[in-house]
């Protein structure tokens, strides 16, 4: 997403080489401008090395120079855990909350850091924000369910923060187990005060007002946007009063009451793509004012994902549902490229990541196909560890990095910037 360049956070990453800060990575979509990038490797080949992991988890690893940050559960306890990335080694821990549990595949874990590389922040399913230097030690904390009422989505709190400027933005839309309104929260990252918070409300009825997805930004020709999708709806709020500059209602046109949404919104190239559950898959024009639910939709795509979110170069949109099967899309018209292209067969919920011209795509059994990036299907390789897997690979300095619930995976040799 490089109109994305003023943003705090992709203007530090590019300036220091390539992070990978928050859950999507430095341009919040997903992509990475690394190169000579592994694509073979296994369990004895390729790795530079292995640190094993408590428990599973669908958080993504966070990497800032020679910091690695990761959002770990260990039986009941919530921890954040900061490593050196040359070896691996566990440089402190610190906890974050108690009250962990297992909910279908996730625990209270999964919501992914965020770090400006003076500072971590990291979430929990529990409610628990808090804020670390790179020393370990603690600056602020919070408790947003103490705060602002219980989560009640269905399956727990899984969103990730979005880190823009000086602030923090969380959401938490929910309704399944909650008559309590959804809502949007910036926080003051240096303070850990709230600076402004907005209700969503939405007419999603039974499941549907729940969303897993994390916030990301849109800057058009005029102003900054941030944007969120769930309870049938996506919607563009401005970033210093959460003023909602406009809605809308395209995700759920059959009214599904079970149509939670998890595949978290993306932006490229100014256009704003949005996922339901599978469809409708939706580009919209951001920069409008109120209901632009007829106005800003460019085109619709009947075969989106459920759980992964998509992943774009700009020209072409990759896709992948959760049996492993793969569309390519014109990111401009959203007609097909190419469509319904098997990899391994297995569960897929993590979500895509596209660097060096390839598109990393891991399942839940640890198996990662790469692709060739372009208008044909190219598988290049299958790379196996065969460990259950929730979390997306992580890209920085000619390195992947893949969480599965037995360990951190470190591949390929670093290479400096």
């Amino acid at each position: 997403m490089r109109l994305l360049l003023p943003l705090t956070v992709a203007c530090s990453t590019l300036a220091l080489g390539e992070n990978w800060p928050q859950w999507r990575g430095p341009y919040l979509d997903g992509t990475s401008g690394e190169k000579n990038l592994p694509v073979v490797w296994s369990k004895t080949e390729n790795i530079s090395w292995r640190l094993p992991m408590p428990s599973r988890s669908g958080s993504t690893p966070i990497i800032w120079g020679d910091r690695i940050f990761l959002n770990v559960a260990d039986g009941d306890n919530l921890e954040l855990w900061c490593l050196h990335r040359e070896k691996g080694d566990l440089l402190w821990k610190r906890p974050t909350s108690g009250g962990n549990y297992k909910i279908n595949k996730q625990n209270m874990s999964s919501p992914s850091p965020v770090t400006d590389g003076r500072t971590v922040y990291v979430l929990t399913g529990t409610g628990a924000l808090k804020a670390f230097d790179f020393e370990g030690n603690l600056l602020w904390e919070r408790d947003i369910q103490k705060d602002y009422g219980r989560f009640g989505l269905n399956w727990g709190y899984g969103s990730s923060p979005l880190l823009h400027n000086d602030s923090l933005y969380v959401q938490v839309l929910h309704g399944m187990k909650t008559d309590d309104p959804s809502y949007v929260l910036r926080i003051d990252k240096k303070t850990g005060k709230t600076l402004a918070r907005r209700e969503r409300p939405t007419k999603a009825q039974m499941e549907s007002p729940d969303a897993y997805t994390t916030p990301t930004i849109v800057k058009t020709a005029n102003r900054t946007e941030v944007i969120i999708s769930g309870g049938d709806l996506v919607t563009g709020y401005d970033p210093a009063t959460l003023e909602e500059l406009w809605r809308a209602d395209v995700l759920n046109p059959t009214n599904d009451g079970f149509n939670r949404i998890i595949a978290s919104p993306m932006v490229k190239n100014g256009i704003v793509y949005a996922c339901s559950r599978v469809k409708p898959f939706v580009a919209l024009k951001p920069g409008g004012k109120g209901d632009v639910s007829e106005s800003a939709r460019l085109w619709t795509y009947d075969r989106g994902p459920d759980v992964p979110t998509p992943v774009s170069d700009g020209q072409y949109i990759y896709i992948v549902n959760d049996r492993g099967i793969l569309f390519c899309i014109d990111a401009r018209t959203g007609k097909e490229v190419w469509g319904g292209q098997r990899i391994a067969s297995a569960i897929y919920s993590s979500s895509p990541t596209l660097a060096d011209g390839k598109v990393y795509i891991t399942n839940e059994e640890g198996t990662t196909t790469v692709i060739q990036a372009g208008p044909q299907f190219q598988v290049l390789a299958e790379n196996r560890l065969d460990e259950y897997t929730l979390s997306s690979p992580a890209v920085s300095e000619g390195q992947i990095f893949i969480r599965t619930e037995k360990a951190l995976y470190c591949i390929g040799k670093r290479t400096k910037r």
